[in-house]
């Protein structure tokens, strides 16, 4: 039985919007900003803080800075009163609040690595979400931002990401073979949402034929 999916994305593809819809028409919980509000909250910090570190790698000399606090002795007495939120952290919480969404199931999670955690669920069903470098910059400049903004995001997020899904999971980014299902969202948000819960359900039925040819 298809409990979760997870919807991985490259920016400006629209995948939120599709992601709401499928929620939706399932009647499932939606965990995109609220994932990223109950990091905050566990963080004891704002969202502005998370969505700044979220499915990114620290710079390399913040992560030289860390390594040489944690070393020190200075860094070991100030440990306890420092409270760092940086990529690490937000990545390990993210981990914690994605694994516990999916057992709660019933739910809809958009990114946040929650296609490569959860790979090994039976009950997860993948999706990753693409489209036309034009097409993402349509839609960024849509959500107001300008044509040089736009192509810069969309060329940037995506790099972060990779980097992000390298360096947790070693391998790269969107490693195919780990969805179920590709769309690309170009060809309209509606025929994504109804591609993803055919998809969804033909998946839930080859499994359950599967249990029973095998009883």
């Amino acid at each position: 039985m298809i409990r979760v999916i997870t919807i991985e994305r490259e920016y400006g593809s629209g995948a939120a919007a599709i992601a709401k819809k499928v929620a939706d028409r399932l009647g499932w919980k939606l965990w995109d900003q609220l994932l990223t509000n109950q990091i905050a909250r566990l963080l004891d910090c704002d969202s502005r803080t998370v969505e700044k570190r979220e499915e990114k790698r620290d710079p390399v000399f913040y992560r030289l800075f860390r390594a040489f606090m944690r070393g020190s002795y200075e860094g070991s007495l100030n440990a306890p009163r420092l409270k760092i939120v940086d990529a690490d952290c937000v990545r390990e919480v993210a981990e914690r609040v994605v694994k516990q969404a999916a057992e709660e199931g019933n739910c809809v999670i958009v990114g946040r690595g929650s296609a490569y955690y959860l790979q090994s669920r039976s009950d997860a069903f993948h999706v990753f979400i693409y489209a036309p470098f034009d097409s993402k910059v349509r839609r960024l400049r849509d959500d107001g931002h300008t044509e040089d903004e736009a192509a810069q995001l969309a060329e940037t997020v995506d790099r972060d990401r990779a980097d992000f899904i390298k360096q947790y999971f070693g391998v790269e980014w969107p490693d195919r073979h780990r969805f179920h299902l590709m769309i690309n969202s170009a060809l309209g948000d509606d025929l994504a949402v109804e591609t993803i819960l055919n998809g969804a359900a033909m998946f839930q039925n080859r499994q359950v034929s599967s249990a029973s040819s095998s009883d």
